[in-house]
């Protein structure tokens, strides 16, 4: 299996845009990025506008060579409403009918007229599709972050090509919820693919306590499956994430990276330095 991390917050932009590529299909799971619209009271700077647009490309070049197109949920930085690329494509997405906020029911809605006519789309929560040996297993919608999270839900995606496992965890942050985190502990992955919690909000839109779950919850599966975590999104808009969320790196070590470092490259987190940018 070939897992490459091709966009998120430690490369510059929103996303945990990731392919997967095993001997019988290839496989894009939330193929898209955006930028904050506001961090600091400040606009996206031209380095991140640029960052976007080359991030962009690369995605539709990725996802133009692939069969399978997976979206956790209606949110811009995991799906891209405007891409020319979904022609002819299976696309796996989140159910717009249940397990669904209003605005992401509206932006799903939208979504469908899209594309119902250019490929053929699958509403896949808690459901599994196999193409050849591989196996691609949906979960049930989990909460956005926190139990009963106004953001609504997403699903996350188990890739098993029989000799490797990976479940890529769109925006659950954490995870908070101890289902989240029984769900993934289950599906036993080599390698877990996670956005950390927003502990930029801390206090504001996510509580000490969320923080304390998540942390937790984390740690308990590293103690439980012997994966790799790759670990980014939401808590690498923080320059102090480490802190904020220590135990995990202290159980995990080597085995929590962010999509940068497990690529080999030093984090380049745009947003969280967007004061900086504009300082200079």
């Amino acid at each position: 299996m070939k897992i490459v991390p091709v966009a998120s917050d430690s490369l510059g932009v929103r996303s945990m845009a990731t392919y997967v590529e095993t001997k019988d299909c290839k496989i894009f799971i939330d193929p898209s990025a955006a930028l904050g619209p506001s961090r600091y009271g400040l606009p996206p700077h031209p380095v991140e506008l640029e960052m976007l647009d080359e991030t962009k490309k690369r995605i539709a070049e990725i996802a133009k060579g692939c069969d399978v197109l997976v979206i956790s949920h209606y949110h811009y930085d995991h799906y891209d409403p405007s891409a020319g690329f979904y022609d002819g494509k299976k696309v796996f997405a989140k159910d717009i009918e249940q397990n669904i906020n209003k605005s992401q029911k509206g932006r799903g809605t939208d979504f469908r007229e899209l594309v119902k006519d250019r490929c053929e789309l699958i509403y896949c929560d808690d459901s599994s599709a196999k193409v050849g040996g591989t196996k691609i297993i949906f979960s049930p919608p989990f909460f956005h972050g926190p139990a009963n999270v106004r953001l609504g839900y997403v699903i996350m995606t188990t890739v098993d090509d029989g000799e490797k496992r990976v479940v890529h965890a769109s925006d659950v942050q954490g995870p908070v919820t101890e289902e989240a985190r029984d769900y993934i502990v289950e599906q036993k992955p080599d390698l877990l693919i996670m956005d950390g919690p927003p502990t930029l909000f801390l206090g504001w839109k996510f509580s000490v306590k969320n923080l304390k779950d998540a942390s937790d919850n984390l740690v308990e599966i590293l103690k439980s499956v012997d994966c790799e975590v790759i670990l980014d999104h939401h808590l690498l808009r923080d320059l102090k994430y480490r802190e904020r969320f220590p135990e995990p790196y202290l159980v995990g070590g080597g085995r929590v990276k962010t999509f940068a470092e497990y690529l080999g490259e030093k984090n380049n987190m745009l947003e969280a330095h967007r004061k900086d940018l504009w300082g200079e």
